[in-house]
């Protein structure tokens, strides 16, 4: 009998890499999910660990060295008084105005990148490359345009997307960890390939409805601050026509397809000037 029971006790162990596994797991989502606070301005509850002074702190030590991988700050200085201007605007005019983020807006000089960008905390950054597409005439530059890029810029840093990113790669960092913790097999060494792939899809599903949601956010800052949001499918068009025929499939890509992005944004524009009369 005692003989037996060793057996089948034997047929129901559990390797001790499987229990680290499971702890390690079991930690990452307690953390994760243990930490949320409600957005005022989107109405989400987000699994943020970060704090708004935070955000500040690293975009603030984060601008000039972003601003270097562009060829620094621009030197045309009327351009980049618009550009204050406009972002200026849309802040002060808007429900981006109620967040506690130090918003400053930024011209790069460089010609050949055509990117906008924003880092936590309020620094939002515009290429003169994009900059000077932003036209309608091809010569005189477009502000409800520009209104646009930085209504998307300051809809990423408002919905708090970079912390947020930051909470869900942490969280696909220790599952992936615990995935190949229980499953690696050394005659496989596929399988830590298999786990690390399904942590970058996660990743980039993330990405691509943050675009989408800062294109919601955009339409609805430009409407608050009397800029034309039909012009934002116009830069979706920029944009479609910058990336050319060869431009990187949806699924492969962090950002949704210009062509989907201004389907969106004019249910985006019928929502809001519904909601707020405009």
């Amino acid at each position: 009998m005692f003989g037996q029971q060793r057996q089948q006790g034997s047929g129901f162990r559990i390797s001790p890499t499987l229990i680290i596994a499971l702890v390690m797991a079991a930690f990452t989502l307690f953390k994760y999910y243990g930490q949320s606070s409600v957005n005022e301005i989107t109405g989400e509850t987000q699994h943020i660990s970060m704090t708004p002074e935070q955000e500040i702190a690293m975009g603030l030590q984060s601008a000039p060295q972003m601003a270097e991988e562009f060829g620094g700050l621009s030197r045309n200085q009327q351009a980049t008084a618009v550009v204050k201007q406009v972002g200026r605007s849309i802040v002060q005019s808007s429900a981006a105005k109620q967040t506690p983020y130090q918003y400053d807006f930024h011209l790069l000089a460089d010609q050949q990148t055509i990117n906008a960008f924003a880092l936590p905390g309020g620094q939002v950054f515009i290429t003169e490359a994009l900059l000077y597409r932003l036209t309608t005439d091809g010569k005189n530059l477009n502000q409800d345009m520009l209104a646009g890029v930085l209504g998307h810029e300051v809809g990423h840093v408002v919905a708090r997307h970079s912390a947020e990113r930051m909470a869900q790669m942490e969280l696909a960092q220790g599952l992936t960890g615990a995935v190949t913790m229980a499953t690696y097999d050394p005659s496989n060494p596929n399988s830590a390939y298999i786990a690390q792939s399904v942590a970058n899809m996660i990743s980039l599903k993330y990405g691509r409805d943050q675009e989408l949601q800062s294109d919601n956010l955009g339409v609805r800052f430009m409407i608050e601050s009397g800029y034309d949001p039909e012009n934002l499918i116009g830069v979706m068009e920029v944009l479609k026509q910058a990336a050319g025929p060869n431009r990187t499939p949806e699924f492969q890509s962090s950002h949704p397809d210009p062509e989907n992005r201004a389907e969106r944004i004019r249910e985006a524009i019928q929502e809001w000037r519904g909601k707020l009369g405009k």
